[in-house]
C-alpha cells in the first residue's frame, strides 16, 4: 500500500474507511525504512509509537467518534522536540548523555489530540546552527530531489522527509531560515509564522530571540490545517503571544487580487542569482505584483542577526565549551565561542538595530499586504562544497545560504516559502511576506500560486 501524498488525503482516507491509520502508518514506516538510507532524513524510527497511537484513531472511528482534523496523518519532527521516553538531542554529541523527556512538547501534544501519528526524529545542524544538515556526527542528510546535493538546514532532515515522502509534513524550527532554506532546497512548502505565534515549549533552544517554529507540507492545505491546530497561547513559553488563535485554512481560497503587492528589491536582488530572480519574477506576474521596492540596511539587519545568534548561543554553550569542548561539533564549535567572546555593546547595538529596522519594515506594509524575495540565493549546493558564486562574489557555502532570510527572522515577519523549478529541474523557492500576525495573507499567497500550477511540490523520485 502507498499511503496519499497529503494529510487531508490521509485523514479522509480514515474518515471515509478506504484504509486504516494503522495500514496507513506501516505504509509510511516501510517507505521509510526502505528510501531513508539514501537520504538519511531521520535519526529515529518511532515505530512502536506511531502504531500505538494509530490503533488509538482506528479504536477511536470504530466507536464512532467524531475524528480529529488529522486523523491518522503520518509525520515526524525535527531532534530539537521532546518527545516522552527519547533523548532530546537537537542533533549534537554532547547531548547522548541527556535524560530522556518525561513528556512531549507542548505541539506535539496538540498534534497527538489532532490525530496526527509521530512515526519519527529527523535530522538537523548540530544546535540548530548551520544551513546544510552536514552534521558530523548523525551524518549528511541528501536532497531527495538530486541526492548529491544538500537538503538545506537547519531542518534539513524535516525538509528532505517531506520532499521523500517519509511523511505527509513535519514539525521544525527556524532561527535564521532554517525552515525556509530547506523547503527552497527540497522543493516543498514551509511556513514560519510571527515570532511569538507558536509556542516553543518543549523545544531545545539555540536563540531565545529568534527561535520560531513552524510546519513543512507538499501542499498549502495541508501547512494552513496543521498551523490551525498548532496554534493557541501557552503561558510556559514567555513569547508566546496571548493573542487568540487565527484560523487560517478556511481563508485560502479568498484569492489575491484584493492583495497589495510588491517584490523586494536592492539587497533581495543583489544576492540573488538568475535563478533565484527568475523565480522571483514568476511569482510577481502570478501574484499581480508590478513595483519593485526596498527595505533599507538589510545587510546590516544580517549582520544583527549574526550578533544576536552568536552571543545567545555562545552565552548557552559557554560552560560546555570550557567542560567538553572536544566533544562539539566541529563546524559550529568555533563560532559558538566567538559568539561567547563578543563585546556587550555590540549585543545591545544589535537589538537597538532590530527595533529601527522593524520600524522601517512597518512602514513598507502601509502601503503594500505582501511581499516578494527569493528565499535561497541559489538551487542547492554540492555536498562538501565550500565556496559559492552569486552574481560574481565569490562567498562560503554555510553561512551563507540564508543571505535572504536572516534580515527577515530578525524581526519576526510570518513567511511562507512556495517551491518554484529552476530551468535546470532543481527546486528553488520565493518568500511571501506579510505584516506581523498575517499568516493567513502569506497562505492565500501560496494558495494562489500552487493554485496556478507555477508552484507545486511532488513527492521526489527516489530509490524503493
Amino acid at each position: 500500500m502507498i499511503f496519499p501524498a497529503s494529510a487531508h488525503e490521509c485523514a479522509a482516507w480514515v474518515r471515509g474507511g478506504k484504509a486504516s491509520a494503522l495500514e496507513i502508518t506501516e505504509a509510511a514506516l516501510a517507505r521509510t525504512i526502505a528510501g531513508d538510507r539514501d537520504i538519511n532524513s531521520f535519526t529515529t524510527v518511532t515505530a512502536e509509537r506511531a502504531r500505538s497511537e494509530a490503533r488509538a484513531v482506528d479504536a477511536a472511528r470504530a466507536h464512532g467518534d467524531v475524528l480529529p482534523p488529522l486523523a491518522g496523518v503520518p509525520y515526524a519532527v525535527k531532534n530539537l522536540f521532546d518527545i516522552k521516553n527519547e533523548i532530546t538531542l537537537a542533533g549534537a554529541k554532547i547531548r547522548l548523555g541527556d535524560t530522556p523527556a518525561s513528556e512531549d512538547a507542548a505541539l506535539i501534544r496538540r498534534l497527538r489530540a489532532a490525530g496526527a501519528v509521530l512515526t519519527g526524529v529527523l535530522n538537523m545542524d548540530a544546535y540548530a546552527y548551520g544551513f546544510t544538515t552536514e552534521n558530523t556526527y548523525f551524518g549528511v542528510t541528501r536532497n531527495p530531489r538530486d541526492i548529491t546535493r544538500v537538503a538545506g538546514g537547519s531542518s534539513g532532515g524535516s525538509a528532505a522527509a517531506v520532499a521523500a515522502g517519509f511523511a505527509t509534513f513535519s514539525l521544525a524550527s527556524d532561527t535564521n531560515g532554517s525552515i525556509r532554506v530547506p523547503s527552497s532546497f527540497c522543493g516543498i512548502f514551509g511556513l514560519k509564522p510571527t515570532f511569538g505565534r507558536l509556542t516553543r515549549a518543549g523545544s531545545f533552544p539555540f536563540v531565545p530571540s529568534l527561535d520560531h517554529i513552524g510546519p513543512l507540507a507538499r501542499t498549502v492545505e495541508d501547512l494552513a490545517v496543521i498551523y490551525d491546530v498548532l496554534q493557541g497561547p501557552d503561558a510556559s513559553d514567555p513569547a508566546c503571544s496571548a493573542r487568540a488563535a487565527e484560523p487560517a485554512a478556511p481563508v485560502l481560497r479568498l484569492g489575491v487580487e484584493d492583495l497589495r503587492v510588491a517584490v523586494l528589491g536592492d539587497y533581495f536582488y543583489q544576492w540573488a542569482d538568475d535563478n533565484a530572480r527568475t523565480a522571483v519574477e514568476q511569482a510577481a506576474v502570478a501574484l499581480g505584483a508590478t513595483e519593485m521596492v526596498g527595505l533599507p540596511e538589510s545587510d546590516r539587519a544580517r549582520a544583527a542577526a549574526f550578533i544576536i545568534t552568536a552571543s545567545e548561543a555562545g552565552a548557552f554553550y559557554l560552560d560546555e565549551l570550557r567542560d567538553r569542548m572536544d566533544d562539539f561539533e566541529p563546524l559550529s564549535r568555533d563560532r559558538l565561542i566567538a559568539g561567547a567572546l563578543l563585546p556587550a555593546a555590540w549585543y545591545v547595538n544589535a537589538q537597538r538595530f532590530r527595533r529601527w529596522y522593524q520600524e522601517e519594515a512597518r512602514k513598507l506594509f502601509a502601503r503594500y499586504d505582501l511581499l516578494i524575495a527569493p528565499a535561497t540565493p541559489c538551487v542547492a549546493t554540492v555536498i562538501g562544497a565550500e565556496r559559492m558564486d552569486i552574481n560574481g562574489v565569490d562567498l562560503p557555502v554555510r553561512p551563507n545560504l540564508g543571505l535572504l532570510t536572516q534580515p527577515l527572522s530578525l524581526i519576526g515577519l510570518p513567511v511562507a516559502v512556495a517551491p518554484l523549478w529552476s530551468a535546470g529541474g532543481l527546486p528553488l523557492g520565493v518568500q511571501l511576506i506579510a505584516a506581523p500576525w498575517r499568516e493567513d495573507i502569506c497562505l492565500r499567497a501560496a494558495w494562489a500560486l500552487e493554485q496556478s500550477g507555477i508552484a507545486h511540490s511532488p513527492v521526489a523520485g527516489i530509490a524503493q
